[in-house]
């Protein structure tokens, strides 16, 4: 059988369900091997109690790692590793490939269009592709949401017991994203699923990716620098735990996955709400107040309670700078033809950032338990609120000072180009013959309009002659002076008609 007959190719939604099971299948394979070696070199009981209490913890892994809290005794947990996420993103991004290449998702596209073809039909293909993606991304989320929630029921027992409408929602956001993805990565290269999108979208939604990618990696650039200067403290807390070799690679490795949400806290940390560590806690620019924290060994790179140094206060700038990077990327996008339009995109791509800021910020947190650990990480409207201040107005400066010196620079080389080319036609002329190299002034004195009423009427030349022969014998005809065009209607005096500009005729 071939993939381009109709019969040979499967619906749609059946390659997404297939995938989608396949992806739920693989992943818990994975999990419950390392579940199972995990369960062999902890001490018992500590995993689960026989193979199904380590399905049960593997099935609960996979829920947190799409970031799917649980309900325990004395409270709930939302504080998972967002490095987690990594192994179903890649898992589900995989699915979506086999799911277009099953489905023949390419001989569903829409035609290329000849070049110079109408906006209307290339605007009509963009929004053709972009309902295949959505209707390709809901085919893979949907099957996969709900085979999430059955194994959210599935992993109960009597200490944790997942939340199934959290499970049903967040595996549905990763599976869409993923597959929406994976299928518009189908059409062409990764420029090209950009251009699926309208031109003003594509600069805010880039200049947001920009201004982001930036304040990430100024924050675990923060991180890094903290625990190299505190890695003293780092190496007590581990001693302490006393983890033992197995125990101790899993301690790394649980602090490795935590490190994104590490590097979001010091996010909001430089952009100046900070983060807390527990009830009544606080770690920002401004001063810092930390008691009874967790027993974390990625914890001991946090400074000491009391007022921050003075330097500390310049970590405020790089949000600033990430905005001025932003606001350039949308003006070399999408350019505007007016000076006003530019700062306002600008700072439109600063509120974009600052929401994204803020949903980072509110999957980086979350309680343990209760009572003092029930608020860890930074606050997500304050978060949201100060970036998009900070980008915005950083932003809306730089793309304007952008747009200007686009435009400006524009208005200048368009003259430039007329003066050369004018001059290289002139050349062209001169040898050829068709223009003279020096050309010869204009005779006499050229007045405009006032000029004329003001000034004396100029002398006429001596050898003047009309173009025309009969007036050239009229004038023969008359007296000396040339200047009399008629004298024998004298109606009772002489009338004499004077023509001014006549100097200037050759």
């Amino acid at each position: 059988m071939t993939g381009d007959d109709d019969e040979s190719r499967r619906p749609l939604p059946v390659s997404g369900m297939l995938a989608a099971a396949m992806t739920l299948g693989v992943g818990l394979a994975a999990l419950t091997t390392l579940t199972l070696v995990g369960w062999i070199a902890a001490p018992k009981g500590t995993l689960g109690t026989g193979l199904p209490g380590v399905f049960r913890t593997a099935a609960q892994v996979w829920l947190a790692a799409h970031h799917a809290g649980f309900a325990i005794p004395g409270g709930r947990v939302g504080l998972l590793p967002l490095g987690l996420m990594v192994l179903p993103a890649i898992l589900l991004y995989r699915g979506g490939r086999w799911m277009a290449r099953d489905a023949d998702l390419r001989l569903r596209l829409p035609a290329a269009l000849p070049k110079n073809s109408p906006k209307e039909q290339a605007t009509a293909r963009r929004r053709a592709q972009l309902v295949l993606v959505v209707q390709a991304g809901v085919s893979l989320a949907a099957p996969y949401a709900l085979l999430a929630g059955v194994i959210a029921l599935v992993a109960r027992n009597e200490v944790t017991q997942p939340y199934v409408g959290e499970a049903l929602l967040s595996h549905f956001l990763l599976a869409f994203l993923c597959g929406a993805l994976a299928t518009a990565r189908t059409i062409g290269p990764f420029r090209s699923m950009l251009r699926l999108l309208p031109e003003r979208v594509r600069a805010v939604a880039l200049g947001t990716a920009t201004a982001t990618a930036l304040m990430l990696a100024a924050g675990l650039l923060v991180v890094l620098s903290a625990i190299l200067i505190n890695i003293g403290q780092v190496k007590d807390l581990t001693s302490a735990l006393s983890p033992g070799f197995v125990g101790g690679l899993l301690l790394l490795l649980i602090q490795l996955l935590y490190l994104a949400n590490a590097a979001i806290w010091a996010m909001a940390y430089i952009a100046g709400p900070g983060f807390a560590v527990g009830t009544g806690t606080l770690v920002a620019p401004t001063g810092v107040n930390l008691d009874g924290m967790p027993i974390l060994p990625l914890l001991g790179a946090l400074p000491d309670s009391g007022p921050a140094p003075a330097w500390a206060m310049a970590v405020i700038a790089l949000p600033f700078a990430a905005g001025a990077v932003a606001g350039v990327v949308v003006v070399r996008i999408a350019p505007s033809p007016s000076y006003e339009a530019a700062p306002l995109w600008g700072f439109v791509t600063g509120l974009t950032t600052g929401l994204v800021a803020g949903g980072l910020a509110a999957l980086s947190g979350g309680p343990i338990r209760g009572d003092r650990l029930a608020a860890i990480g930074p606050s997500a409207w304050e978060v949201a609120l100060s970036v998009a201040l900070e980008v915005g107005v950083a932003a809306g400066i730089s793309a304007g000072l952008a747009n200007w010196a686009l435009l400006y620079r524009d208005a200048r080389k368009e003259p430039g180009k007329v003066r050369k080319a004018g001059a290289a036609l002139a050349r062209v002329a001169g040898k050829v013959g068709l223009a003279d190299a020096d050309p010869k002034p204009l005779p006499g004195h050229w007045m405009d309009a006032t000029e004329a009423d003001t000034q004396p009427i100029p002398v006429i030349r001596d050898d003047w002659m009309d173009e025309h022969a009969s007036a050239a014998a009229e004038v023969a005809a008359q007296s000396t002076r040339r200047d009399i065009v008629d004298e024998t209607d004298d109606r009772g005096g002489h009338v004499i008609y004077m023509d001014p500009y006549a100097w200037d005729r050759d």
